[in-house]
């Protein structure tokens, strides 16, 4: 028997799994976590905001830091930003599957 109706696409990302972060060396369960469920586009969304919160902090840093410092903080804000752009990559592209999808 042939099938009428084809099956649904299969997503290409998942929701998020609950993940808990936040060491800390007194040996307590970490204090914070990520929670299941939130949609990719939406982490994606979040995750661009709190790296571009960084890069404005570590810039607003070389305010008051010494001279032999500022190459680590240099290296920072360029991780920062190379993180930005790739979600930002990832977030455009599901932005455009969701307006073209195939």
């Amino acid at each position: 028997m042939k099938k009428i109706v084809p099956d649904p696409p299969i997503p290409s990302l998942y929701p998020t799994l609950e993940k808990p972060f936040g060491d800390c060396p007194a040996g307590h369960p970490q204090l914070f976590s990520v929670n299941a469920g939130l949609a990719p586009h939406d982490a994606l969304v979040h995750i661009s905001l709190y790296l571009r919160c960084a890069y404005d902090t570590g810039n607003k840093a070389f305010d008051g830091i010494d001279e032999s410092s500022k190459g680590f903080l240099w290296s920072t804000l360029h991780s920062v930003e190379m993180a930005k752009g790739l979600a930002e990559a990832l977030l455009d592209a599901l932005e455009n599957r969701e307006l073209n999808p195939l």
